[in-house]
């Protein structure tokens, strides 16, 4: 194990941290807020730390997968720590694991939350929650990849721990370049909703964090009421870039370079967007007697949907009240998630194709034991490594899964409460229905279901996997 690179690599974290501290501090000293020096002091605090961390740089500098996984969940675990300081500092949420709970959710993209008036909190720390959305949803270590030189693949291995998804590719002949790209894109598309937005009429502060929170599929309102207060084309606009954030990112990277096939015959791609057509229909049929009409149950159908699918978590209107057959469609959505290599959570449509895929497989081999058959998609045989993984990863997510639902249930909470707080943590989405529908928050659970919670939001960011590596002793031991 090579701990001077790890500690290393937390040490810019905190820097950079530091450095994303200035924004909601230069928000406070806008609106004349004294909050504003918590953020001075936790930048202060970061910046030292993460200095005498990067002051001398590793002898070798260079790291393999062991060391990617346990670097990208120890930074996160540092970087939510650190993040949570604010809130303490300005006594917005003096406890800690409130405090705690709510920056996790931020950086993880979840967009669940403890606070039961959002709307009477400082404007620098609202700033901060939604831009906790932003900086965790592409993720901070990629950014990093465009700073730092390492050798022996390290950068792969950093990029293959915090990226979504059953597999991860470069997009340019250096894992640098990679990241810039996706960045770059990252940023262009958050500036452009952004600007959309204040046409549409948003004010200057509700569009940026606004913006933040739809590019990073995190869900943090600034209302109580979430995005309801607002008008239809505002609405439809968020609507849109939801679900474009919820698109792999490799597909905009070919849609760029003019590889229109390449980009068009994506499969995961194809069947993410025919899912949500599918479901805005259902639900659209299902609650047009509650709207009056077909066109305004669509509206609110699709916005919804795309919410959930995409795990980002605003929401117009209480859903949690409308039939079951919409609650189901929306529940079943929360664990398909968005595209692999995109902004969002959930368990990835990429791995449901490939479940799916590797069924029909076994269902002919019953039938033809002889033949030899390769599961493929986008017209290229998917690694055995692959599926094995994606098998092992849906084994891990159930045990994972049941072990949450029963701590949380010495709390006493109903059945769907629990069901859908973890579903909603565990796939990154925010709300969930009940008790923590929409309407409500997660300050109703005790400090050890939010400990639990808190771990299943950073599992679900982190794929599970690199999380778990901290808790094995083998992962420690120097061989």
């Amino acid at each position: 194990m090579n701990y001077r690179i790890i500690t290393y690599v937390i040490g810019w974290v905190l820097n950079l941290e530091a450095i994303c501290m200035a924004l909601p501090a230069v928000t406070g000293l806008i609106y004349g807020e004294k909050t504003w020096t918590s953020f001075l002091i936790t930048g202060l605090i970061s910046a030292l730390a993460g200095t005498l961390l990067v002051v001398r740089r590793p002898e070798k500098p260079h790291f393999f997968m062991k060391e990617g996984c346990v670097s990208v969940a120890l930074s996160w675990i540092v970087l939510s720590l650190i993040g949570s300081l604010p809130f303490m500092i300005s006594g917005t949420i003096p406890h800690f694991v409130d405090a705690l709970f709510e920056t996790v959710s931020g950086f993880t993209t979840t967009g669940a939350s403890i606070m039961a008036s959002v709307e009477d909190a400082p404007r620098c720390i609202l700033m901060w929650r939604s831009f906790t959305h932003w900086i965790g949803g592409m993720g901070v270590l990629v950014l990093l990849l465009s700073i730092i030189k390492m050798s022996g693949g390290s950068q792969m291995n950093l990029m293959k721990a915090e990226s979504p998804g059953p597999s991860v590719s470069r997009l340019a002949p250096t894992v640098r370049s990679t990241a810039k790209i996706l960045y770059t894109i990252y940023l262009l598309m958050t500036v452009l909703e952004t600007v959309i937005l204040l046409l549409c009429g948003m004010p200057v502060f509700d569009a940026l964090t606004t913006a933040f929170g739809t590019a990073g599929t995190g869900g943090f309102g600034i209302k109580n009421d979430s995005m309801g207060g607002y008008s239809t084309t505002i609405q439809i606009v968020v609507t849109v870039f939801m679900i474009l954030f919820g698109i792999n990112f490799n597909v905009y990277f070919l849609l760029l370079s003019k590889k229109w096939k390449q980009a068009l015959k994506n499969e995961e791609v194809r069947w993410y967007l025919a899912i949500i057509l599918g479901a805005v229909l259902l639900i659209g049929w299902n609650i047009r007697g509650v709207y009056g009409s077909m066109g305004k149950a669509i509206q609110q159908a699709a916005f919804q949907v795309a919410s959930i699918i995409t795990t980002t978590g605003f929401a117009t209107v209480d859903f949690n009240l409308w039939p079951e057959v919409s609650r189901t469609i929306l529940v079943l959505l929360m664990f398909v998630g968005a595209c692999a290599g995109s902004t969002g959570g959930g368990i990835k449509v990429s791995r449901f194709i490939i479940l799916l895929k590797a069924m029909k497989k076994e269902i002919k081999q019953y039938l033809h034991p002889r033949q030899i058959r390769k599961i493929q998609m986008d017209g290229r045989v998917v690694e055995h490594e692959v599926v094995r993984n994606v098998n092992v990863f849906m084994v891990v997510y159930i045990m994972i899964f049941a072990t949450s639902m029963f701590v949380l249930a010495f709390d006493n909470l109903d059945l769907i409460t629990n069901f859908t707080a973890v579903a909603a943590t565990f796939n990154n989405i925010g709300p969930g229905l009940e008790l923590v529908g929409p309407t409500a928050n997660f300050d109703l659970f005790s400090d050890v279901g939010k400990y639990v919670l808190i771990f299943d939001m950073l599992a679900g960011r982190l794929e599970i996997f690199p999380l778990l590596l901290v808790f094995f002793p083998d992962t420690w031991r120097k061989f």
